[in-house]
C-alpha cells in the first residue's frame, strides 16, 4: 500500500492521476473514513461489506472513486449497478464499460482489476448472491425500468 491512495492519487494501468471522490456528501465521508483507517471503519457499512472502486471517467478521463456494496464469488468481487431504482445506470458502471481497468480497495488491500458485465448464464446465480447480501436489490429490480447489471471484478 502506498499513501498515495489516501492523498487522492492512484495508478490504474500505467497511468497515475488525481482521484475525485463521489460528490455525494455521505459517500465522500464514507470513502475518507475507509481510506484513513484502511477499511477498519467503512468496510462494514450498516452491516454490509463495501469496497472502494475507482474508474476512469468515460468523458472527462478523470479518476472517480465511490464506495459500493460487494459480494465474493471465489476470488472475484461482485457488484450490482442498481443506482437505487433509477432509470439510468450509475456513472461508475458507464465508466467501467468504457474502460474496464479499475482500481479496487477492500479493507487495506489495494489492487488493479478488470471489470466485466456478467453474461446471462452467470447472472441469475450472482444476482441471488447479491440479493442475499443486500435484499433491497430485489425491490430496486421491481421498480427499475431496466434490468440492473451485475459486474465481476477480476484481480489482475
Amino acid at each position: 500500500m502506498t499513501s498515495d491512495d489516501k492523498l487522492g492519487r492512484v495508478t490504474i494501468g500505467n497511468e497515475r492521476g488525481e482521484v475525485r471522490d463521489s460528490p455525494t456528501g455521505w459517500v465522500s465521508a464514507h470513502i475518507q473514513r475507509y481510506l484513513e483507517t484502511d477499511g477498519a471503519e467503512g468496510h462494514d457499512y450498516n452491516g454490509f461489506p463495501t469496497l472502494l472502486l475507482t474508474t476512469r471517467g468515460r468523458k472527462s478521463g478523470a479518476l472517480r472513486r465511490t464506495a459500493l456494496i460487494y459480494g465474493r464469488d471465489a476470488d472475484r468481487y461482485v457488484l450490482v449497478a442498481s443506482n437505487g431504482a433509477a432509470a439510468q445506470n450509475p456513472g461508475w458502471f458507464l465508466n467501467l464499460v468504457a474502460d474496464p481497468e479499475v482500481r479496487v480497495q477492500v479493507r487495506a488491500d489495494r489492487f488493479t482489476a478488470r471489470a466485466r458485465v456478467v453474461d446471462p448464464a452467470e447472472r441469475s446465480r450472482l444476482w441471488e448472491l447479491m440479493a442475499g447480501i443486500f435484499p433491497m436489490y430485489r425491490t430496486y429490480a421491481e421498480q427499475a425500468p431496466r434490468q440492473i447489471p451485475v459486474v465481476l471484478l477480476e484481480r489482475r
